[in-house]
């Protein structure tokens, strides 16, 4: 009797199989992919690409690579709305209330502007367009044009320490810090939409899922970061860092497995697993880690210590620190970005009122070069990348 049964099933089960194969064989024909093994290996690549879009934050446009966030951002791989822009670096110099442009190519100060008080940030729009000035204190973003590198008008925005923008491109969310709120903003027209408290203090940076539907925040003043679901602009859960710790720039790896959060106090990198929303591991960098930047081909991470004046460059592979680039005659290295073409990492020097580039091939000094007061986060633009989610370029 089990034997006229088992024989039964074997037989549902070829049946099924035979029948399967003909329908692959058809669909691969139909696509394109010829037969046998390549065929399938096609298909399953298709059906998980297929699954991840359907995962993805409702209007985000679908990754370029699945196993890579920032596939899009390779050498010169730019957008066409920012081809023929001129090639600046823009820094806001947040003791002195201006901002210095900077021409990358002769490492020269050409043009230099007043702007609302204490700027914080030079951010890319959405729609890469526009830059946008932070004027933390002035209460204010001013404009400015990138295809001409011209300073345009100002607008009123309260507490702008920082700006992001979500995945779909719908809103600008202005990290107001001092008023302990994520103010969702409509992208185009500066409007609020939407205005969400946080639990913690010095809410600061701030970077997106791979899939877009949730972020991750630093609170720098309570040792926190928070997760706030994107579609619903609700904190979905707090998660506490060690004693001391100060979290400042996170980004999310290229391949969407964990969140990087830089830790002034802590010395630090910490890796935060964003789904599970736990700490899954620490990698020491320097005292005063701060600013977390990705090389252009995904496979480096640079780090500034501002404390010690020195880049650590983690590889992302291993998650390991493999050597430190040191500012001769120390520095005070702080935000920035990198080079359209990869070659060349800006940072600014906080404490020196300096900016440095630095050739990511050896990681010696290109340049060290006097500006305003209190130099923050600089805009190296235009960036490879489709679209902004903001800060000073975080593109993919």
């Amino acid at each position: 009797m089990l034997r006229n049964v088992l024989q039964t099933m074997r037989g549902s089960v070829d049946m099924a199989c035979r029948r399967l194969a003909i329908v692959l064989r058809s669909t691969c024909r139909r696509a394109g992919f010829g037969g046998g093994v390549a065929c399938l290996v096609a298909l399953l690549v298709v059906a998980k690409t297929g699954a991840q879009s359907a995962d993805l934050l409702p209007g985000m446009p679908p990754l370029v690579d699945p196993h890579d966030v920032y596939a899009a951002t390779r050498p010169g791989n730019l957008n066409p709305v920012v081809r023929g822009f001129p090639e600046r670096v823009y820094v806001p110099n947040s003791g002195s209330d201006t901002v210095d442009v900077i021409d990358p190519h002769t490492f020269k100060i050409v043009d230099h502007f007043a702007v609302g008080k204490q700027p914080q940030h030079v951010v890319p729009s959405y729609d890469l367009k526009t830059l946008w000035v932070l004027n933390d204190l002035g209460d204010s973003l001013t404009r400015i044009d990138p295809a001409t590198g011209r300073k345009l008008e100002t607008i009123y925005v309260q507490d702008p320490y920082n700006m992001y923008y979500t995945p779909d491109g719908k809103y600008a969310i202005v990290v107001a810090e001092a008023q302990r709120r994520l103010d969702f903003r409509d992208a185009q027209t500066m409007k609020m939409v939407d205005s969400v408290p946080v639990p913690c203090r010095g809410v600061d940076h701030l970077d997106f899922a791979a899939n877009g539907r949730y972020l991750i925040a630093s609170c720098e003043f309570s040792g926190e970061l928070i997760k706030v679901d994107v579609g619903t602009r609700k904190v979905l859960e707090t998660l506490q860092l060690p004693e001391h710790a100060m979290p400042q720039d996170v980004r999310v790896t290229p391949d969407g497995s964990i969140f990087y959060v830089a830790d002034m106090m802590g010395n630090g990198v910490h890796l935060i697993d964003g789904d599970t929303f736990k700490t899954v591991g620490f990698v020491p960098t320097g005292k005063g880690t701060h600013g977390l930047y990705f090389s252009r081909d995904s496979k480096w991470l640079y780090v500034s210590n501002r404390g010690e004046g020195t880049i650590a460059l983690l590889d992302v592979r291993t998650r390991k620190v493999a050597t430190k680039w040191t500012i001769p005659g120390g520095g005070s290295p702080d935000m920035g970005g990198v080079s359209a073409d990869g070659k060349v990492l800006w940072l600014s020097g906080r404490y020196n009122a300096e900016v440095y580039a630095f050739d990511t091939a050896d990681g010696h000094l290109l340049a060290r070069i006097p500006v305003g007061k209190g130099p923050h986060g600089l805009c190296v633009y235009p960036q490879p990348g489709r679209y902004s989610l903001g800060h000073t370029g975080n593109m993919r």
